[in-house]
């Protein structure tokens, strides 16, 4: 019998989105300048007020509020009509040295033995749902939010976009887990408030999502997604009305309260820990990166066609306490899931330094990984520029290493594949 799977997204003028591209961007600035700093950033956002806390260790200076304006105005939050804007909100920071508590666990005597910047699982997943090897309803739940994104700062077509969105998509599957049909849509926008017959701007939303955001992003999807979306799927745009109170005026926002939609959208597993405002040290973010790699790799390679990596630290101690794999049954090597976690052991080493050393983790990269997930994001090379004292600091770095297909030959050789 066939079922559904439903994800979500949320664009980056959400309020929790815009307090975690706070905190990364604060960290980026803090590890262009030091990149063995040691950062724990905290962003709180609601009406015309950010306020930053955490724990730093860093011989970095960080103009914090220089860094949040530039941030919210970049997302577009620029009009005081908004109850929330760069120009304007107060800036509040409480960021205070790291305890030396953690530090003694995570700094040694030489960078190797570098320990867990605290205990706790995290999670890797992979499929052939997508060519990025992605959850399909997640996947175009953040298509559909970049989309709107892109046509809302071209400002041609739907010129009443604010920068506040959600997105949810469900999918029918059959009962090999292959996705079959695009059952239901759901678009909530934030908007100027245009008319003042709401039934008239609501319908004129809808028709829009219709006619120019949902063929746009169907344009942009291979062949064999493009054929999923039939004429039935249901429609859902501002389906409580009007969505003109949005952002931090209209909900409060925290850093790291969108794990699963930063994840796989509820496919797989997840640990609780978020990723945002942290560096590499904690290995929370740094290890569930790892996991990504090491499923996208192995699902890429062939080893299976659904893949689950959990890795497990204790603080302080360098080596994972464990690793688990689980193929859901889809494993194409006559092996077992043990069998095949011994195998990642061997592959992998998932030490905290081995793990920012493979994936090039102390680099100011992590602004861009704030919205629209962090995984199924394109590898890339980009310039970035920073201030520091008045001076420019310029930085090549690579982003979403850890989306990287550059272990597929290795797992080959080493499953026979």
């Amino acid at each position: 019998m066939n079922y559904y799977f439903t994800s979500e997204s949320v664009s980056e003028g959400h309020p929790d989105k815009v307090a975690d591209q706070i905190s990364d961007s604060i960290l980026d600035e803090f590890l262009a300048q030091d990149p063995k700093s040691k950062v724990a950033c905290e962003t709180l956002v609601t009406t015309g007020l950010v306020v930053v806390a955490g724990e730093v260790k860093s011989k970095a200076y960080v103009d914090v509020q220089s860094v949040v304006r530039n941030v919210v105005n970049g997302i577009g939050y620029t009009k005081g009509e908004y109850r929330f804007d760069g120009n304007s909100c107060g800036v509040m920071s409480t960021i205070h040295e790291q305890s030396p508590d953690i530090n003694q666990g995570v700094e040694r005597e030489t960078a190797a033995e570098q320990g867990a910047g605290d205990q706790g699982m995290m999670f890797g997943y992979a499929c052939k749902d997508t060519d990025n090897y992605m959850p399909l309803p997640l996947d175009l739940a953040h298509r559909m939010l970049k989309k709107l994104s892109e046509i809302r700062r071209e400002g041609k077509e739907m010129t009443y976009l604010r920068p506040d969105a959600k997105s949810q998509i469900t999918i029918e599957y059959d009962e090999k887990h292959n996705p079959v049909r695009i059952d239901t849509i759901v678009i909530s926008t934030q908007h100027d408030d245009f008319d003042k017959n709401e039934e008239k701007m609501l319908k004129k939303i809808e028709n829009d999502v219709r006619k120019i955001l949902i063929p746009r992003v169907i344009a942009d999807l291979p062949t064999r997604t493009q054929k999923l979306f039939k004429k039935d799927f249901k429609l859902f745009v501002n389906p409580t009305g009007k969505f003109v109170i949005g952002g931090p005026h209209g909900d409060s926002g925290l850093t790291g309260r969108k794990i699963i939609v930063d994840t796989y959208g509820g496919k797989g597993a997840h640990g609780g820990g978020a990723f945002s405002g942290k560096d590499p040290s904690k290995v929370d973010r740094s290890a569930a990166y790892a996991a990504r790699h090491i499923a996208k790799n192995l699902v890429a390679a062939g080893v299976a066609d659904e893949i689950l990596i959990q890795v497990a630290y204790a603080i302080g101690v360098a080596e994972p306490v464990g690793i688990y794999v689980n193929t859901y049954g889809t494993a194409k090597v006559k092996m077992s899931d043990a069998e095949i976690a011994e195998k990642v052991k061997k592959l992998f080493p998932l030490t905290p330094a081995a793990i920012q050393k493979r994936l090039k983790l102390l680099n100011p990269i992590y602004a861009e990984t704030a919205a629209y997930g962090h995984f199924g994001r394109e590898p890339k090379v980009v310039k970035k520029t920073f201030i520091a004292d008045g001076k420019k600091i310029e930085k090549e770095v690579e982003l979403f290493t850890w989306e990287k297909l550059d272990y597929v030959g290795k797992v080959k050789k080493e499953f026979g594949l």
